[in-house]
């Protein structure tokens, strides 16, 4: 697989903007090298959400994290109906954000499949069994707190 490398050019008032369009043109550039779609975390999130309704999965809550986490852009919370459901909607995702970015995520729990995570770097993915996640209720964790304000 050939290389890519990529050329980063500073400028003292928008260096920020520089080094995104460089990385961007650079993951477009490496996206065509390997026969994969080029991944913004927005791309990611859309084809994400779409594998989750084609594979069933229900109570998909999306959750903005831009400014409240570092950790990444997205997050996903959903349900599967069984622990068999709920591995299957894993690996079906797993395999698609691999075959369409070239992104192998990390996942964990899919062997229980009570509660499994997915990271795919800028979307992480939590897909629960319905009891499971109402004992840890993530979406009230990740509430902004105008929303909560509101839900009172």
């Amino acid at each position: 697989m050939p290389s890519v490398r990529v050329l980063v050019t500073y400028f003292k008032e928008d260096n920020v903007l520089s080094l995104t369009k460089d990385a961007v043109q650079a993951a477009e550039s490496a996206a065509l090298m390997t026969g994969t779609r080029a991944a913004t975390s927005e791309t990611l999130l859309a084809e994400i959400l779409t594998s989750l309704e084609a594979d069933k999965a229900e109570d998909i809550v999306q959750i903005d994290l831009r400014g409240k986490s570092e950790m990444g852009d997205y997050m996903i919370i959903c349900s599967g109906r069984s622990t068999r459901q709920v591995s299957a909607i894993a690996e079906k995702l797993t395999d698609k954000v691999k075959s369409e970015f070239g992104i192998f995520s990390k996942i964990e729990g899919k062997s229980g499949g009570d509660w499994v995570l997915i990271d795919t770097g800028d979307v992480i993915v939590h897909v629960f069994r319905p009891e499971v996640r109402e004992f840890y209720q993530l979406e009230k964790m990740w509430q902004a707190p105008a929303d909560a304000a509101s839900a009172d």
